[in-house]
């Protein structure tokens, strides 16, 4: 669950929108004044911060400053500064949205779930799990053995992410089919999940799929992901 840091001085507001993000699913920090924002920045850490730009103590545009400095978190201003230089200024100082008030609480919701989308994607593009010679990008998902990419179809890839996701517990037949065919309502027969685990290590020329009569399959080799 993502942590969103909020701060707007007006009460009611704040704890509007507190509500609506955490009904979204999100965990939600609220602040009143600059100082608070600051406090709470500098000892935790935040997918995003929402922030007023004309506060009590001072200007949000500082506090979005900092927050940029500070690396990769997303910033949005939530302000009744509409005019266009307002506007653009907000942009300049490394907002990714600027929302003018009055706003719609489902339209906030809804840029919050596009920029959490785009974390989500940056998050996958990084990760990258191996086992042996075996080398899987998530992001470009693409099999390397040895430094050397593997041709697979897009089943075979995904098989082959479930089979490392649950390395060393045993798969059934019909947990694979659920999986990778059930949910998407094809139709498949029995014969479906032998056929592509034999086409799969036959690719990878690998032992490290095994077949335990009666049970299942599982990936015998240890995996690891950064």
């Amino acid at each position: 669950m993502q942590e969103i840091l909020l701060l707007e001085d007006d009460e009611t507001l704040n704890r509007g929108i507190t509500l609506t993000l955490q009904k979204a699913g999100y965990r939600v920090t609220s602040a009143f004044t600059l100082a608070q924002a600051r406090n709470c920045f500098e000892n935790g850490t935040f997918a995003l911060v929402i922030s007023d730009i004309t506060l009590p103590d001072g200007t949000g545009l500082d506090f979005g400053a900092q927050v940029r400095r500070a690396g990769s978190t997303y910033l949005i201003y939530l302000t009744a500064l509409d005019s266009e230089a307002d506007i653009v200024n907000g942009y300049d100082t490394g907002a990714d949205d600027y929302i003018t008030k009055p706003f719609s609480l489902m339209v906030l919701v809804s840029k919050v779930n596009a920029l959490m989308r785009r974390l989500d994607n940056q998050e996958a593009q990084k990760q990258v799990m191996t086992s042996g010679a075996f080398t899987l990008n998530l992001g470009e998902m693409k099999v390397y053995k040895y430094g050397q990419e593997l041709v697979l179809s897009k089943k075979e890839l995904q098989l082959l992410v479930y089979l490392w996701e649950n390395a060393g517990r045993i798969l059934s037949k019909e947990k694979i089919l659920e999986y990778l065919w059930d949910s998407q309502g094809q139709f498949v027969d029995d014969n479906t999940v032998a056929v592509n685990i034999s086409r799969l290590k036959n690719k990878l020329e690998t032992e490290e799929i095994s077949n335990v009569r009666g049970l299942g399959y599982l990936w015998t080799g240890k995996v690891t992901k950064n």
